[in-house]
């Protein structure tokens, strides 16, 4: 397991699969687009206002998953959310914190975009990485959204077996919306939440409330219903705080919102799952994880990302 391995995309599923191959000695790189870990667990500032602009916590199902969670709470980067009988984990100090903790013996390059994927005759795989030139390596591991990554093979021409082409293109996923709004006071959100059935706001939490330090007396993540997030999503952010203000008001109470920013969530999650927990082809030296394959949330991309790594383990030990 000496060849190398990219890994395209720094979520939890590229980040586990990565750390549990180099365990196993494999030597791995970790590209990431953006400037910080964490993917859909990535947490945004406000001038001194700090908000989980993503998922907002997990539960765990999963027994090896719960085992991981469990260590993971013991060193102090995982803790319930409402009590010690809750099964809502969230990352400590806020969700980006376990993203950051599990890089931390990784080689991940930030702000590392990659335009397009080649596979050559000889076995090797050609990244082009924008302002960076070219990378290679003999693996390469999809963890973003799959129609990201079948953009990426698209862009290079990579061809796919047709059913295994048709499978990945039937990975759909929903949009979200995500407001987050700095208030001169306290709100009337309740301390662990609240989840709406009925109107634009599918989510409304108080990151304060929630335990993230701050520097504002309230910090409010809005997350936008999918019909409400999928037929708005190309409005402003006015137009849409102004959209869903109604709503907002009772939770609001009379607090006045000093500041706010928009957060669009393109692929948010899976809304058609794949039939496998991962997709590896190891005559291409190709493989796909992610929420899409083992299961909407974080706990189905960390699973994904695990079974992955697995299996390709298994093939290379043969």
């Amino acid at each position: 397991m000496r060849n190398r391995t990219i890994v395209i995309g720094a979520g939890i599923s590229g980040l586990l699969f990565a750390r549990e191959m180099k365990s196993r000695g494999a030597n791995v790189q970790v590209l990431e687009k953006s400037r910080g870990v964490g993917g859909r667990m990535s947490t945004k500032r406000i001038g001194d206002a700090v908000f989980d602009q993503g998922a907002q916590f997990f539960n765990v199902r999963d027994e090896y998953f719960e085992a991981l969670v469990e260590c993971w709470g013991r060193h102090g980067a995982m803790a319930r959310w409402g009590g010690e009988d809750s099964n809502r984990w969230v990352a400590r100090p806020s969700m980006t914190g376990l993203a950051k903790a599990l890089a931390k013996c990784l080689p991940v390059r930030m702000r590392h975009k990659v335009s397009s994927l080649k596979r050559h005759d000889c076995g090797c795989w050609e990244i082009d990485v924008e302002g960076e030139g070219m990378l290679h390596a003999d693996r390469l591991i999809l963890s973003s959204p799959v129609p990201q990554s079948l953009a990426l093979l698209d862009a290079g021409g990579v061809m796919l077996p047709t059913g295994v082409r048709e499978d990945l293109e039937r990975c759909d996923y929903y949009p979200c919306l995500a407001l987050m709004l700095v208030l001169d006071r306290p709100s009337n959100v309740p301390e662990n939440g609240l989840e709406l059935t009925d109107g634009p706001i599918r989510w409304v939490v108080d990151n304060v409330s929630k335990g993230i330090k701050q520097g504002a007396k309230a910090a409010i993540t809005v997350h936008l219903d999918r019909s409400f997030s999928e037929d708005h999503y190309g409005d402003s952010e006015a137009e849409v705080f102004e959209q869903v203000l109604p709503a907002l008001r009772p939770l609001l109470g009379d607090a006045l919102v000093e500041s706010r920013a928009l957060h669009r969530w393109r692929f948010s999650e899976p809304r058609t799952q794949h039939r496998q927990r991962c997709v590896w082809l190891p005559e291409l030296g190709l493989g796909f994880c992610g929420d899409a394959f083992g299961g909407p949330r974080v706990e189905g991309a960390a699973i994904s990302g695990l079974a992955l790594a697995r299996t390709i383990a298994a093939s290379l030990e043969v």
